[in-house]
């Protein structure tokens, strides 16, 4: 909104002359509706970012990526293992039976959104590709990335890897993108061809009919690579915790039903299209009592905090105080530990990435750290339960969902659990791209998930 009021302030002071020829023509009132037109075109352009190069449909797929199937990756944030299994949605149901489904998708640590997101989509683990958590510190910028921070999210300069839309457009694919962490950046100066700049407040409707118009798409312009994002299920889970039956399953179906029209939209295509649905991590309950007020441990003199709640990242003013500060922490436990951050616990690897920090502090089991602010607000609700994550991988309540349905996949076949390091190959072996030789997952891992395949 802040941007409409200044794009009206501009058009009221930039060129009088042009207002001069405005303001005589119409009256006051239909001053106010251009005036409510301009606020809507500019709520528009924040929102859809599909260059005039996109409008005019001017993307072209190359002669032979245009003979490959389509691929349709989709996030469901939040969707436990469990919740198919507790709450029988029909269209997901249908879609897992006459496809692939694994036992659960393994989170990387910590188990937050953006960092699962974008190792998904690049199959590396967050100390390799860098989006460390929602919020991390970076020293090469000197500046601290935040989820909510419009700025750092679509400065491709703070992602590393090559994320599935990257390798795609590389190989001379049309991509698109209804959200997706990452797909607002311009990572290695690329974005999808089509792309909307992220905003909760879009129907899911609205979302599935963009998808099925790009596959309506001519031949040539038509994306081969398209990802998806819902919100619908962290949203809940965060609001009434993972094992409030009543409100899951009431978002549930709505989710589903929204799905269930884009199953079938893209059956009547008839188009060669592999639908991958995943989720970043699942949910545990956290009581109001677990809570932990992050302003006891925080100590602006001597180092910065970076709160992600299941993982505080410390970082030292003056690298000759690490010790003095990680004794100082020390001294300080009380339903949380403090690490060396090459000690810390629950990673799948010895942290490397200098962003992390010196030093971790981990809350015990079932506790997480917020603000004071927050907590009270919290206890001034009726909710006693609250739902998190961002906690041991290891933990089967973090576990996520992995779907597949297509002509590329098994059907009715279930395979064991796995990481989703391993997702960005089994992308790359549909679309026929090439792997990169550093990632961490590894296609031997999931391409039993495919048509002769063992």
């Amino acid at each position: 909104m802040l941007k409409s009021i200044r794009l009206i302030r501009q058009i009221l002071s930039y060129d009088r002359n042009l207002m001069g020829f405005f303001i005589p023509t119409i009256r006051k009132n239909q001053f106010a509706i251009f005036a409510v037109l301009i606020v809507g075109l500019s709520l528009l352009s924040c929102n859809t970012r599909t260059t005039d190069a996109a409008k005019d449909a001017t993307f072209r797929n190359i002669d032979k990526s245009s003979e490959k199937p389509y691929l349709i990756l989709i996030s469901l944030d939040g969707f436990r293992w469990d919740y198919v299994k507790r709450f029988n949605p029909p269209n997901l149901t249908a879609f897992i039976e006459n496809g692939v489904q694994a036992k659960s998708l393994v989170p990387s640590f910590p188990t937050k959104t953006f960092p699962n997101h974008y190792t998904i989509a690049t199959g590396m683990y967050p100390d390799k590709h860098e989006i460390l958590g929602n919020s991390f510190y970076s020293y090469e910028k000197k500046a601290i990335y935040r989820l909510g921070d419009r700025e750092k999210v679509e400065d491709g300069t703070y992602y590393g890897g090559s994320p599935i839309w990257v390798t795609a457009k590389r190989a001379g694919m049309v991509t698109a993108s209804y959200f997706f962490v990452g797909s607002e950046a311009d990572i290695q100066g690329i974005r999808p061809d089509y792309y909307y700049i992220f905003d909760n407040s879009v129907k899911n409707e609205d979302r599935v009919d963009q998808v099925l118009k790009w596959l309506e798409m001519p031949e040539k312009e038509r994306p081969q690579m398209i990802t998806m994002y819902f919100s619908d299920m962290d949203n809940t889970g965060h609001s009434y915790g993972p094992n409030n039956d009543e409100q899951l399953k009431r978002t549930l179906t709505s989710l589903d039903t929204v799905l269930g029209n884009l199953f079938l939209g893209v059956k009547n295509s008839n188009l060669p299209v592999n639908i991958i649905i995943v989720s970043d991590h699942g949910m545990k309950e956290v009581p109001i009592d677990k809570y932990l007020p992050i302003e006891k441990i925080q100590n602006d003199e001597l180092y910065q905090t970076i709160n992600n709640g299941s993982i505080v990242s410390i970082h030292p003013k003056q690298e000759d105080q690490v010790d003095y500060i990680y004794k100082l922490l020390k001294d300080k436990e009380e339903n949380f530990k403090v690490y060396k951050t090459e000690n810390t616990p629950k990673f799948e690897y010895t942290p490397q990435n200098k962003n992390w920090g010196s030093i971790q502090i981990l809350p015990d089991p079932d506790f997480y750290f917020t603000g004071i602010r927050s907590i009270n607000f919290r206890k001034e609700s009726s909710r006693k339960i609250y739902g998190e994550h961002g906690f041991d991988p290891a933990l089967k309540d973090l576990h996520g969902i992995f779907y597949a349905n297509g002509p590329a996949f098994k059907k009715g076949h279930t395979i064991p659990s796995i990481k989703n390091i391993h997702v960005y190959p089994l992308m790359c072996e549909i679309l026929g791209l090439d792997i990169a030789k550093d990632i961490d997952g590894n296609l031997n891992q999931i391409k039993s998930a495919l048509v002769n395949q063992n």
